[in-house]
């Protein structure tokens, strides 16, 4: 009796264990589809029988999922009409999953502007406070960042993560708690507007040079000096947008 109770409780265990993971990839299945325009804004989502049948889960499974998506903007849901995709200005882009879902599509958004106009107005002030509250470690790590950037200079993929970590971490070096929550905001956003921008230029020395610049200014505690090493990124930043919108054709 022992062995089959505990029996019982490991596969209560292991189902309570599975079904959260399941919903999860459900839920980001369906937001995906969104994203790539399979269910455009305004029209609705199949049925829940048709949907439990496309992604192979239970009706509870589907139903939670939709309650997620509901939560952050992308769908809604109407007793007799069913659940509609709502129009993109809808979606809380600042979420982090949300952006992460769009993160595959997220040249179809109009997005990567947007994002750099966010920075423009953040990391310099950021950079400046980082200059001022920075611990020791933070610059460290920051330091550590700029080095993997420099040594995968040629490798865009590995670029990109070092610089995705460089601004993060830069952001949350300046103590500033709303600063830090875009922090994890826009981090999704900003590894594919990154990447988007690494792929389209042969050169990043330019930019290795200026973010070796900003964490010398970092540890000299110079805050002038900072914010002007944030504004020249961002310069560069602009340069590779425009190279990456080429590159992609969405260049007027």
């Amino acid at each position: 009796m022992e062995s089959e109770g505990q029996s019982r409780a490991e596969k209560s265990s292991s189902s309570s264990e599975r079904r959260p993971r399941v919903r999860r990839n459900v839920t980001v299945a369906i937001a995906q589809d969104i994203c790539a325009d399979r269910y455009p804004s305004g029209s609705p989502l199949p049925r829940e029988n048709d949907l439990c049948e496309l992604y192979g889960v239970s009706r509870t499974v589907i139903r939670e999922s939709l309650k997620v998506l509901e939560s952050k903007g992308l769908v809604r849901g109407k007793p007799r009409v069913g659940t509609t995709v709502c129009d993109r200005d809808e979606w809380n882009i600042l979420d982090a999953e949300v952006l992460d879902w769009m993160g595959p599509y997220i040249k179809d958004f109009d997005l990567l502007g947007c994002i750099l106009e966010a920075r423009r107005t953040i990391e310099p002030a950021a950079a400046e406070y980082a200059a001022e509250r920075a611990s020791a470690q933070e610059i460290a790590d920051l330091d550590k960042a700029w080095r993997q950037m420099r040594d995968s200079a040629g490798e865009p993929e590995s670029f990109t993560d070092a610089d995705v970590m460089f601004h993060t971490v830069l952001l949350t070096a300046s103590h500033n708690q709303v600063f830090r929550r875009l922090s994890s905001a826009i981090h999704a956003a900003l590894k594919y507007a990154l990447h988007a921008s690494n792929i389209a230029v042969e050169n990043r020395e330019d930019a290795v040079l200026v973010h070796g610049e900003l964490v010398e200014a970092l540890r000299m505690r110079d805050k002038a000096g900072a914010r002007e090493c944030a504004n020249r990124m961002l310069d560069l930043a602009v340069r590779d947008l425009a190279a990456a919108e080429k590159a992609i054709g969405r260049t007027k």
